[in-house]
């Protein structure tokens, strides 16, 4: 069952920005939950991008820090992932998860995958 759909990648060029979006199926609320960005390139680990906890704390990665904002609304059961200043290397697949439990580190390991098909960014010179 497809909890989590993600939406918001596309092709865009270096220095360019998008707005990731992971939206909870009716009858899941996200404020339960930390929720986290999760990203992967065919052939290598997830790496984690970004976190925000329930209270609204976020972490971020050192790659992506002074460019990308992660952002919950729990009206719309929405978090939002902003990326700007884009790089090649930020090319991935973007998968949004719940954390397991409270105090989750930001780290695949720690949280939940429900089922989105993910959003691919793509990043060109």
């Amino acid at each position: 069952q497809v909890q989590l759909v993600e939406s918001g990648g596309g092709l865009v060029q270096m220095g360019g920005s998008l707005r990731l979006s992971c939206t909870a199926s009716p009858g899941f609320s996200l404020e339960d939950y930390d929720i986290g960005w999760f990203r992967q390139v065919a052939g290598r680990e997830r790496e984690a991008v970004s976190c925000v906890r329930k209270d609204g704390s976020t972490s971020y990665d050192n790659s992506v820090k002074g460019r990308f904002t992660i952002s919950r609304d729990n009206r719309k059961n929405t978090v939002y992932l902003q990326m700007n200043s884009l790089k090649p290397e930020d090319t991935a697949r973007y998968h949004c998860a719940t954390g397991r439990g409270d105090d989750a580190l930001c780290r695949w390991d720690e949280y939940d995958y429900r089922g989105g098909q993910g959003t691919q960014v793509t990043v060109s010179l």
